[in-house]
């Protein structure tokens, strides 16, 4: 069996680690960083094992879908989930501007307190990829952060909005 790319985010959060918990798993806060520059709308969100977030992110009046599957939940310390692209009624498919892009990625969401901090850390595998799926993620990997850096800015400014308001 080949060793498979792995995507790694790890990013340091000043709150607590329940705070960036909470971040990630209540739809109206999740709404709000997760989809940078696009506008986000969960059409479920039931943090639980087998339970369903299912995402829809709109932008110039065209819209993408996820649908995530929760495979394991610790709270407040992990969450692991078989996040995919779909179709409009939620069945998993290619994703329609990167064909080739894993139809289902094993995502493992990791909370660890650091004194008053929280270290964040994110790892994407592709889940029972195709070659071509494979090696497209292992092309792509670099410019992940791209697209993760604009969402934990957003995380970051909400987190600390929070704890001002608390």
């Amino acid at each position: 069996m080949r060793e498979l790319p792995t995507y790694v985010l790890e990013r340091t959060f000043k709150a607590p680690r329940e705070l960036v918990w909470k971040t990630w798993t209540d739809p109206e806060l999740l709404a709000r960083w997760y989809g940078p520059n696009v506008e986000t709308v969960i059409h479920e969100l039931n943090v639980r094992p087998g339970g369903l977030w299912l995402n829809e992110m709109k932008m110039g009046g065209n819209s993408g879908y996820q649908r995530t599957e929760y495979v394991e939940v610790d709270e407040p310390s992990k969450l692991v989930c078989l996040m995919a692209s779909t179709n409009d009624k939620w069945e998993v498919t290619a994703n329609p501007m990167m064909p080739d892009w894993p139809r289902v990625l094993l995502t493992t969401v990791t909370f660890e307190e650091v004194g008053n901090e929280t270290v964040m850390k994110l790892t994407w595998v592709p889940h029972e990829a195709t070659d071509a799926e494979i090696t497209c993620f292992a092309g792509a990997i670099s410019g992940a952060d791209k697209g993760w850096a604009a969402g934990m800015a957003i995380l970051e400014e909400l987190l600390a909005e929070l704890q001002q308001a608390a």
